[in-house]
């Protein structure tokens, strides 16, 4: 029998404002509506035992897993990339797109708006981030430089219908002269724009900044670095106290001190932790392709042939244990960077990425040794580990 009024207790329950032991959480239709230290009598209480009840996790940035990618243009592809990531604590993700033909890209995001409103039986689809097209040569990582464009208003109303309306993001090189009508333009249909995959010195990267751009794509990488005399792109998202800056916490994309340096310097709610996983996430390392090019994957690392990285195999869970242990940050700080700040940045904050309540009821549940016991969406279970039955009545 599925209990739609239960609560859950666990050893830990990672709240808004703290870590509180041995708490009980109220689910009544798939809204959190109590946090407290005692159980009302007469309500079913499922027992996590020394589990850690978290807020369920949002990836932000991701192309795909177990060999499904977002630009295959296909529902079946998003629901193994929705199934794979609830096996690790996610429960909604934007489904991001990388450099390729213009019509292969439109037919991502015709299929990316037609999930947006479907339920694909794992983390649900919350939009698109748009990462393509719209950069320059010289840190192009692992885009194909051939099928770069111009950014226009056609194109991006173009991309905006095929997606319903559910664009979310868009990532842009902002050195170009019309840049900052465009980051303009794209604030004013709700769409946040990213600065990646760009040359961009320090002052065009502050001036995109002010006109609307929101911050960094995976910080340093496929950017402009710091310079003592020109801070560049990072160096201008670092210092602007507005602005996001995406970290892959997977030890390769960044050094341990400069995840360090980046949180000293951005702090607790302006960091969003991202996987940027591949079609190669959750499968062994071999060959793999990203858009236009091909990608080898060796000890979990991503590159194309000219050994730039191609995004990665990390998940969030992943990242959250590494940022702690290289980074030193405080683990319920770490755990809302991949829950409450990417809620609070694409407008969800009321309803996604803490455990507070009147918010949905969407959970991860970890043991101690960081591993995903149990993911829950709106009350309902969406995945459970084999040998975990704290949760059977849900089923």
């Amino acid at each position: 029998m599925i209990e739609q009024r239960y609560y859950l207790k666990a050893k830990q329950v990672f709240t808004e404002h703290g870590i509180k032991n041995n708490y009980y959480v109220l689910v009544d239709k798939g809204v959190i509506k109590d946090i407290s230290i005692e159980a009302r009598v007469n309500i079913p209480v499922l027992d996590l035992g020394d589990n850690q009840l978290m807020p369920g996790f949002i990836d932000m940035h991701i192309h795909g897993r177990e060999g499904c990618d977002v630009m295959d243009g296909k529902l079946s592809s998003l629901t193994t990339i929705a199934r794979s990531l609830a096996k690790h604590g996610v429960v909604g993700f934007l489904a991001t797109t990388v450099t390729a033909k213009w019509l292969d890209s439109i037919q991502a995001f015709t299929t990316i708006g037609e999930a947006a409103n479907t339920c694909l039986g794992g983390a649900k689809v919350l939009g698109a981030y748009n990462e393509g097209l719209f950069f320059t040569d010289e840190h192009k990582g692992a885009h194909n430089e051939k099928f770069f464009l111009r950014l226009t208003k056609e194109r991006v109303d173009a991309i905006y219908v095929a997606t319903q309306g559910t664009l979310k993001v868009v990532a842009m090189a902002p050195e170009f002269e019309d840049s900052k009508e465009m980051i303009s333009y794209l604030a004013s249909l709700g769409v946040k724009v990213m600065l990646g995959h760009t040359n961009a010195n320090f002052q065009q990267t502050v001036d995109a900044l002010d006109a609307g751009a929101c911050g960094g794509v995976h910080i340093f990488n496929g950017m402009s670095g710091i310079h003592h005399r020109d801070p560049g792109c990072a160096g201008a998202v670092l210092m602007d106290p507005n602005a996001l800056a995406e970290v892959i916490a997977d030890g390769v994309h960044l050094h341990p001190s400069i995840m360090q340096m980046v949180y000293k310097l951005k702090g607790p709610e302006k960091i969003v932790l991202i996987s940027d996983c591949i079609n190669a996430g959750g499968f062994d390392d071999g060959t793999y392709r990203l858009g236009e090019l091909d990608v080898y994957v060796k000890d979990g690392v991503a590159r194309t042939a000219s050994g730039s990285l191609a995004g990665s195999t990390l998940t969030l869970e992943t990242a959250i244990e590494n940022l702690v242990e290289l980074a030193h940050v405080p683990l319920l700080e770490a755990v809302h960077m991949a829950s409450l700040v990417p809620a609070t940045f694409l407008g969800l904050g009321d309803k996604l990425g803490s455990i507070a309540v009147s918010k949905q009821a969407s959970f991860a549940i970890l043991n101690d040794k960081h591993q995903v016991q149990a993911t829950i969406i709106d009350g309902k279970v969406v995945f459970e580990e084999e040998g975990f039955h704290s949760l059977a009545t849900l089923r």
